[in-house]
């Protein structure tokens, strides 16, 4: 059984930095295409970015595209969320999510397994 556990959400002022972890368990990564998605009350799931596990090749949305990038250890089954130039409306809960037939994809429909989420809130 596939499980997927965020980390490193918090308090961050605007302009700030943050990075997050997802810690994987029970798949074979090296196949699957790994994604950050956010929710902010109210609002529909967003996609981030996401990363396919075998290359190395990475994909981000354009609201975070030059800020936030994504990056993963293999041997300790980790992906990363580093998230710069922090702004407000990046406040959501942020999840990982595992796609395990690797396609590339920005639809969270296509992702299988999600962590629990974590809070990230960005202050004025």
């Amino acid at each position: 059984q596939v499980q997927l556990v965020e980390s490193g959400g918090g308090l961050v002022q605007a302009g700030g930095s943050l990075r997050l972890s997802c810690s994987a368990s029970g798949g074979t990564f090296t196949i699957y295409t790994m994604g950050w998605f956010r929710q902010a009350p109210g609002k529909e799931r967003q996609f981030v970015g996401f990363i396919k596990w075998s290359n190395g090749i990475t994909y981000y949305g354009d609201s975070v595209k030059g800020r936030f990038t994504i990056s993963r250890d293999n041997a300790k089954n980790m992906m990363y969320l580093q998230m710069n130039n922090l702004k407000p409306e990046d406040t959501a809960v942020y999840y990982c999510a595992a796609n395990p037939s690797g396609i590339y994809t920005d639809n969270p429909g296509r992702y299988d397994y999600w962590g629990q989420g974590t809070q990230v809130t960005v202050s004025s």
